[in-house]
């Protein structure tokens, strides 16, 4: 298993759910993975695991909407490894609030991360990416930054953060691809994460509210990181500005 064999990954929120998938698969197909969250004693324990299959891994703690923590993580990784090879931008929260009910504070914590922090990512990595002459950028939007209902949870901020999300990802693609940097997002559909538990939601009851057509009708964190993982490689070395919707056939009908 080598697709991403010598490779330099930061992956954020890699303490759970999509981005810890992600961060197990590229540990295991040869990437020395930079594993970041908020969460330090959850990202320990996760990274124990990785590292116990003798995978090279380093943790950092991340606030993925400060860019003095974007700073930190990527001159302690460029010490360490010299370069960056791949970014994912992962990290993100939801807000079960429509327009109406979502007050300031609560739409300015979910911009601030979902879309700011992503934003941050891709500014702090570019200039080693450039300087190295490629890179590979995988931004996780959403089903909800394309359409709205139950794909974005009823939530007006986290819709918005992850259009944005999946608008800025073309921008980059357009303005980095001179420099050989490939720019692309993921946008999962009903997958059943952490995310999901903590509002108290059964995987069954999960799977009965989703729309999507393939059995067993909800999706697993590692279905999106194989996704992750493809745009990440250089089997997608002409593939940058695209969306690659991963949702069983959610937006098919």
């Amino acid at each position: 298993m080598s697709r991403l064999k010598g490779k330099v990954a930061i992956i954020t929120g890699a303490a759970s759910g999509i981005g810890l998938a992600t961060a197990q698969l590229f540990a295991a197909e040869g990437a020395k993975v930079v594993a970041t969250d908020i969460s330090e004693d959850a990202l320990a324990r996760a990274v124990e695991e990785i590292a116990a299959t003798g995978a090279e891994v380093l943790t950092h703690t991340l606030d993925v909407s400060s860019p003095e923590s974007w700073k930190s993580v990527v001159a302690d990784v460029t010490a360490a490894w010299g370069t960056i090879d791949i970014l994912v931008n992962n990290a993100g929260i939801a807000l079960a609030k429509g327009l109406l009910d979502t007050e300031l504070d609560e739409w300015n914590k979910v911009l601030a991360i979902n879309t700011t922090g992503t934003w941050l990512g891709m500014k702090n990595v570019i200039p080693s990416m450039r300087t190295a002459g490629r890179g590979a950028i995988v931004n996780v939007s959403s089903l909800g930054g394309i359409i709205s209902g139950a794909a974005d949870g009823a939530s007006a901020a986290y819709s918005a953060s992850k259009g944005a999300v999946r608008s800025l990802t073309k921008h980059a693609a357009n303005y980095f691809a001179g420099d050989s940097i490939r720019v692309n997002s993921v946008h999962p559909g009903p997958i059943y994460t952490k995310l999901i538990k903590n509002y108290g939601v059964t995987k069954e009851q999960a799977a009965d509210a989703a729309n999507s057509i393939l059995p067993p009708h909800i999706g697993e964190a590692s279905d999106i990181a194989y996704g992750i993982l493809y745009l990440a490689s250089d089997e997608a070395g002409f593939v940058t500005g695209e969306e690659l919707i991963i949702d069983g056939g959610y937006a098919a009908h």
